[in-house]
């Protein structure tokens, strides 16, 4: 591990100008690490611009440096390095995908298994419970003095990577690292109050379709929902205002593995697979073009017709081996 954060330290100290880019539909640990780095390098010395291809969910805008955040559209000056964040494939950055078709150089730093090693130089590591807690070693080993405000925006990816501190990605070193952000300035209750506690009434009205949706196959330890884009459109909703139902599908006693699906555009849904103990759901992804951890990942689905019915292939496959497991 030393020598590969040696590696990119090397490539960071031969650039000046960087570019950090994290996933599209970004969550807490890819707004985490984009912004946590970003930071750290500008304390390195360097000249750095956080960027994200996607439109940063309402809930992170309280967090300093979020309006610093660009995405491909604001003219962003081609780096003399790129490094990707919590991103597993080139076609999860969004547009930027296209400087790297540039030959710039580009490092990536991530923790899903299913990384296809698309940069020059890849530190991947599934050990690690988020790419925030990369961040922190890597910013570690470079001397980097830490704020309040970084030890907050390192801390967020750490917390919400492990359903904070609730999923098997969670061992020691996470209480570490995170206990470690908490000395150095990090307020706990801030970030838990902002992410989990700032819903609007319409997400509940929406959650209520979701619910109304549900279905139990393999007696009871599959569970699946979805909405379709006219059901956000009731509400003024987008998919971004409504996130982690899929782990809501999760908590149910009996079930093993759940899916939920949110249609983004006719024709187009993006599809997050959760499993509680055994099922590895990165393999489902996969199969469907996407990808992530054994025990979250998710893929985006194109199709013509109706969302349920794109769905039929899915599910009957999560089914059925849902079904040869028992059998065994």
């Amino acid at each position: 591990m030393i020598r590969k954060i040696t590696s990119i330290v090397s490539c960071i100290q031969k650039a000046n100008d960087i570019l950090v880019v994290g996933h599209i539909m970004p969550d807490g640990d890819c707004i985490s690490s984009v912004v946590s780095l970003s930071m750290g390098l500008e304390k390195f010395g360097k000249k750095v611009t956080p960027a994200i291809d996607w439109k940063i969910p309402a809930n992170f805008t309280v967090f300093p440096w979020i309006d610093r955040i660009k995405d491909f559209s604001n003219d962003v000056v081609e780096p003399n390095l790129i490094i990707i964040v919590d991103a597993s494939s080139p076609d999860r950055i969004g547009r930027f995908e296209q400087l790297l078709r540039k030959g710039i150089p580009s490092v990536v730093i991530d923790h899903h298994a299913t990384n296809t090693y698309f940069a020059d130089d890849c530190w991947v590591d599934p050990s690690y419970s988020s790419a925030a807690q990369m961040v922190l070693d890597l910013l570690k080993l470079m001397d980097v003095e830490y704020d309040a405000d970084l030890a907050l925006m390192n801390y967020i990816g750490i917390a919400t990577d492990t359903g904070f501190f609730r999923y098997s990605n969670v061992d020691s070193s996470v209480f570490e690292a995170a206990a470690e952000l908490v000395r150095l300035g990090a307020d706990p209750t801030f970030v838990a109050t902002s992410i989990l506690e700032t819903r609007k009434i319409e997400e509940l009205f929406l959650e209520r379709d979701a619910i109304d949706n549900i279905k139990m196959l393999s007696n009871g330890r599959f569970a699946y929902s979805y909405l379709e884009l006219e059901d956000f459109e009731k509400y003024s909703l987008t998919e971004d205002d409504f996130v982690g139902f899929v782990g809501d599908l999760r908590s149910i006693k009996s079930v093993e593995v759940a899916l939920f699906a949110s249609e983004a555009s006719k024709g187009e849904a993006h599809v997050s697979l959760r499993s509680k103990s055994y099922f590895d759901v990165s393999k489902i992804a996969v199969a469907f073009g996407g990808g992530g951890h054994q025990k979250a990942s998710g893929f985006t689905l194109r199709y013509d017709g109706n969302l349920e019915d794109a769905l039929a292939e899915t599910i009957e496959m999560i089914d059925s081996q849902l079904q040869q497991k028992e059998k065994h």
